[in-house]
């Protein structure tokens, strides 16, 4: 029996429907409400979206579109989303639960991607190289084909346009999967695409599982690339199935980022950015600061300062202005990152601040957690090893500046780092030192459309962002020209 209420996904010219028990359903986590009910695709939908937009690319027709041509459609997607702003950040705010200011800055942030790649799509210039011989020579970029972009829950949209922008300047059809946590505004960005004019089959979205959908679009012959956001243990499944078809991917995972606060930082300054380093989003990012390493010579009054800054965070419903934090996204989630607090009091942590559920009954039926410090773990403990993905705060004291890069690195993840220092010069020597994708110094979770972004180590291969988000989804080809004026000998 078909859902009358489960919104459909669109194949082509075509429209999915769900049954009944095809349905995928979107849970606000403010509240525990239905957000949303979608069509849940399956692998044989899988197969009709990549035959569709494998015919799309064939067809050569966007592809072959001169770049301010295909610019012109990406600015107009942009001109679109910011139309759009407010209902679209009202339905992410439902979708995620984040507060309605971060959903705002996001779909903004979707809108400038589009712009950008728009402007690079139109500017990009191919490399002409020095000749050795009676010859020219010259390297061009080329699409993929189709390509998979596999999206993360916690910044739907914006991650979504960070793919699918670079993709489809540089020529890709695309097949989206969202997050089956939040797969609404995936489907808005579809929607927008296709009304802004780009032709039928180059953008299609499939809400799923990743078990199922997923994985499927990893191992279908007909995907020639895959980009991943997400955790490391699914970006290492979809590297070995890559590996064994030898597509290339782009991975974006993992983090566990420390956050470093010397004895000269400007303090106040410190404390708000180690705050806002791992309380916004709720602790929901993967450069979120969650190790947080300070000069034993000032330790104990951070500490203290920290606490108590801690303390005053505002947590309560996205849509209040006042709110700082809001929930995580499911009661499973909340569950994973309460048992990590309780794995911390096993390790022999102590909690200086929060370490439970809110007790405001006006938060009672959404998925909230208290913004918590913790200290007394040695740096090797799981608690300080290991992505928790939500508001919790490992406290750890330094001595000087080899012992706290020693402690920095001593991690599988490589993704963002952070430190508060007036000396410059050593700001440089650290920050070169880091075993991290990003840095950044006397701020933090600072992000710029046009600045690489990616991981070391687990936490990821490839660059988003800038002209290395385009080449991730580009090729090279190099084409030579005989200027012979004789035959050619052997």
């Amino acid at each position: 029996m078909e859902s009358a209420h489960a919104r459909p996904f669109r194949l082509g010219d075509d429209w999915r429907r769900a049954s009944d028990d095809e349905a995928l359903v979107s849970i606000d986590p403010a509240d525990g409400s239905v957000a949303g009910v979608v069509t849940r695709a399956s692998v044989a939908d899988v197969e009709a979206a990549v035959d569709i937009a494998s015919a799309a690319f064939r067809r050569r027709a966007w592809r072959d579109l001169r770049p301010d041509q295909r610019a012109g459609l990406l600015h107009e997607v942009s001109r679109r989303l910011g139309a759009e702003h407010d209902s679209l950040a009202r339905l992410q705010m439902r979708d995620s639960g984040k507060p309605l200011k971060e959903c705002a800055n996001m779909v903004a942030s979707a809108s400038y991607f589009f712009r950008y790649y728009a402007s690079l799509c139109e500017t990009w210039q191919d490399e002409v190289t020095s000749p050795r011989g009676p010859y020219f020579s010259m390297s061009v970029a080329e699409p993929y084909g189709v390509v998979a972009a596999i999206t993360p829950w916690n910044s739907p949209i914006m991650a979504e346009a960070q793919k699918v922008a670079p993709a489809l300047a540089a020529g890709n059809a695309v097949i989206l999967k969202p997050s089956e946590e939040t797969p609404q505004l995936a489907l808005e960005l579809e929607r927008i695409c296709r009304e802004a004019g780009l032709p039928a089959g180059l953008l299609s979205v499939l809400p799923g599982t990743g078990e199922e959908v997923g994985a499927a679009l990893v191992d279908h012959p007909g995907v020639r690339m895959v980009s991943f956001t997400g955790g490391t243990e699914t970006g290492r499944a979809i590297a070995i199935a890559a590996g064994r078809r030898l597509i290339p991917v782009g991975l974006e995972l993992g983090g566990k980022s420390p956050h470093i606060v010397f004895e000269d930082a400007d303090f106040e300054k410190a404390v708000a950015g180690v705050a806002s380093g791992i309380y916004g989003s709720a602790g929901q990012s993967c450069v979120a600061g969650t190790r947080l390493f300070v000069q034993r010579s000032i330790y104990q009054r951070f500490v203290e300062a920290l606490v108590a800054f801690t303390r005053t965070v505002r947590v309560g419903a996205p849509d209040d202005p006042a709110t700082q934090m809001g929930p995580l996204i499911s009661r499973a989630h909340r569950d994973k990152v309460a048992g990590y607090v309780a794995l911390a009091r096993q390790e022999g942590g102590r909690i200086l601040a929060g370490g439970g559920i809110p007790e405001a009954p006006a938060l009672a039926a959404g998925w909230y957690f208290e913004p918590t410090v913790i200290e007394g773990l040695p740096n090797h403990a799981r608690t300080c090893q290991e992505e928790i993905f939500g508001p919790v705060l490992v406290c750890l004291p330094f001595d000087d500046e080899d012992d706290v890069i020693a402690q920095a690195n001593d991690t599988v993840y490589g993704l963002a780092a952070g430190m508060w220092t007036g000396d410059y010069a050593r700001a440089w020597r650290v920050a070169r030192a880091l075993e991290a994708g990003s840095v950044w110094i006397n701020t933090y979770k600072q992000s710029h459309i046009a600045t690489a972004f990616g991981g070391f180590k687990a936490s990821g291969i490839g660059r988003e962002k800038g002209f290395h988000g385009l080449r991730l989804y580009s090729q090279v080809k190099s084409v030579f020209f005989g200027m012979h004026d004789a035959p050619m000998s052997l």
